[in-house]
């Protein structure tokens, strides 16, 4: 899965696009990857998945709107998380397979997600009482 193939060539010196110059769909695939991962992570710890805030589910839409320090941070920061999650959910599944108890590993990955998510979601700008910045 993570091999390229011999075509594959990177724009912009990056195999990995940029919340900037990604297409919205791609954003949001990837943040709800993410969600998804979750979801899985939360039934291997005994607990009912989160409801999606709006917060949570505008995050894509509202970061590309964000000055590029924030974006690159975002990117990093999502990038990070799945790096950290991928294996996870690969661990537990295995101990799950085994009839073992994934449940304690599984809240401590959990933890790990939910405290990184807040900071990634941290990077948004504030938007006051009217909603979020647009710029004309």
């Amino acid at each position: 899965m993570n091999a390229l193939p011999p075509t594959f060539t990177p724009s912009h010196g990056s195999a990995r696009a940029s919340f900037a110059q990604g297409s919205p769909s791609a954003t949001s695939m990837r943040w709800a990857a993410l969600a998804d991962a979750a979801c899985v992570v939360a039934a291997l710890a005994g607990m009912e998945p989160e409801r999606t805030s709006p917060g949570v589910r505008n995050f894509p839409a509202l970061i590309r709107e964000a000055e590029a320090w924030r974006r690159e941070r975002a990117e990093n920061g999502v990038a990070d998380l799945a790096a950290i999650m991928e294996p996870g959910i690969a661990a537990l599944l295995a101990v799950n397979a085994r009839g073992a108890d994934p449940q304690p590993a599984a809240m401590a990955l959990w933890r790990e997600f939910i405290a990184a998510r807040a900071a990634i979601l941290a990077l948004l700008p504030p938007s006051g009482a009217l909603g979020p910045r647009r710029s004309a």
